[in-house]
């Protein structure tokens, strides 16, 4: 009886350490799609030698739904492989389009937070000005608050 009430709680530390990895994973992969739909933005404006805008939505980047500026030449990118944001929370203070100019640049800058159920971690990547550096980092701030640029943190784990 003793012998299976320690391979019972075994379990459950298993089950709940594999419930926080597969979070993380979800997270990650998610942040790294953002990140990957901004440089595929960037070059699909330089390989056609024309502007162009990305929004981002709950479920990933999308062609903007106004503006003046066309939608970048790539896919719509979800958060997940099956395009759905599958448990990742996203929030950002970017403007409503992200725009990229004909020669590549990013042109608009801010922070995106993603997290995740299931893990306290939270992903940060924040596009700076004036050449449009992406840099991914671990987020810091409050949750309620808009996301703030200076609490993306380094983290030695990316």
């Amino acid at each position: 009886m003793i012998t299976a009430l320690i391979l019972a709680l075994l379990a459950a530390l298993a089950l709940r350490d594999s419930g926080e990895t597969l979070a993380r994973q979800r997270l990650e992969a998610a942040t790294r799609r953002i990140a990957l739909a901004i440089e595929h933005g960037r070059a699909a404006a330089e390989a056609s030698g024309q502007p162009c805008a990305l929004e981002l939505g709950e479920l990933g980047w999308q062609a903007p739904t106004g503006g003046e500026l066309p939608g970048c030449a790539q896919p719509i990118t979800g958060l997940d492989d099956g395009g759905q944001a599958a448990g990742v929370e996203l929030s950002h203070n970017l403007p409503a389009a992200l725009r990229f100019s004909s020669t590549g640049l990013v042109l608009d800058g801010g922070t995106v937070v993603l997290s995740s159920e299931g893990t306290e971690l939270r992903r940060c990547l924040v596009i700076a000005l004036p050449l449009g550096f992406v840099r991914l980092g671990r987020y810091v701030g409050p949750g309620q608050a808009p996301p703030d640029s200076a609490a993306c943190g380094p983290d030695p784990t990316l």
